[in-house]
């Protein structure tokens, strides 16, 4: 059985010309664009694609992007349901587990 796989490419949510992906408000803006927090339950897996000449995505960025389906599947359900494309020079591990563990941190902090 295929696996409904959903794509999100962040070409899309990009500022004409921008190479880097920053700010909790403009995170904030691409997870209402992009719906993700209404896409997440209903495909089994998501797949991001990074623009090829991104040179940055900032963990504040991340945050804001993918808070609540962090808050909701943990950081082990996000990585199973999640992957990322890029074919470019950046590499998004460092700063998305460092946005994983703020969302997580802070998440704690609540309870």
């Amino acid at each position: 059985m295929d696996k409904r796989v959903y794509i999100i490419d962040l070409q899309d949510f990009r500022t004409p010309g921008s190479k880097v992906f920053t700010t909790r408000p403009r995170g904030v803006d691409v997870r209402k664009k992009s719906q993700i927090d209404s896409i997440e339950p209903t495909y089994d897996k998501i797949t991001i694609i990074i623009p090829n000449d991104i040179s940055s995505i900032n963990p504040s960025f991340l945050e804001e992007f993918f808070e609540n389906v962090v808050m909701k599947l943990g950081e082990s359900g996000f990585y199973q349901k999640f992957s990322f494309i890029n074919e470019g020079r950046y590499k998004i591990e460092n700063d998305l587990s460092e946005a994983i563990d703020r969302i997580l941190r802070e998440e704690s902090a609540l309870a």
